[in-house]
């Protein structure tokens, strides 16, 4: 008789969520404004405590300029019981060399440009998301999910046991 497959769920510690993070480019931006919360993909690169990328102009960045703290949210998903998912809380900073971190606006573009070389130059393939930002990492938890048999077992132990069972009763006898 066959036994069900249920799923183990399981913390992620800072090191294997921040791993995922950085595996990763792209994620999902969520914040809110008045008493709507908007979610947005984001294409991002990571670097130490900071997580940086380029969005439009429009009602994201006039919500994130008046609250700054956001969400963003990163998933790796192989299937229905085996995902990870990482969940950074953080403030988001908008980057104007202008007006703000010359160094900070010239980091975000540099590794933007490991990504994609054209970013902000002639050939970049997405020209109206010319606004740089960069989110600090204040708190970064997630989650996994395994597969496991009813007793709790998970399925590549099960597999890899059986497999060398298999083998093992296969040898020849001497």
């Amino acid at each position: 008789m066959p036994k069900s497959i249920r799923p183990a769920i399981r913390e992620l510690s800072e090191k294997e969520s921040r791993s995922l993070l950085a595996r990763k480019d792209v994620g999902r931006l969520a914040y809110s404004f008045h008493d709507r919360v908007n979610i947005e993909p984001i294409n991002y690169v990571v670097d130490g405590d900071w997580i940086y990328g380029r969005t439009s102009v429009g009602s994201k960045l006039i919500s994130l300029a008046h609250h700054p703290w956001c969400a963003f949210e990163v998933d790796d998903v192989r299937g229905r019981f085996e995902w990870e998912s990482a969940v950074v809380h953080g403030t988001f900073h908008l980057l104007d060399p202008e007006h703000g971190s010359v160094d900070a606006y010239d980091q975000c573009l540099r590794l933007l440009r490991l990504t994609d070389a054209d970013t902000l130059r002639v050939d970049d393939p997405t020209p109206n998301r010319g606004s740089l930002f960069r989110i600090h990492i204040d708190e970064i938890t997630g989650r996994r999910a395994t597969k496991t048999n009813s007793k709790g077992e998970g399925v590549r132990a099960l597999l890899s046991r059986a497999a060398r069972q298999n083998s093992s009763s296969a040898a020849p006898d001497r």
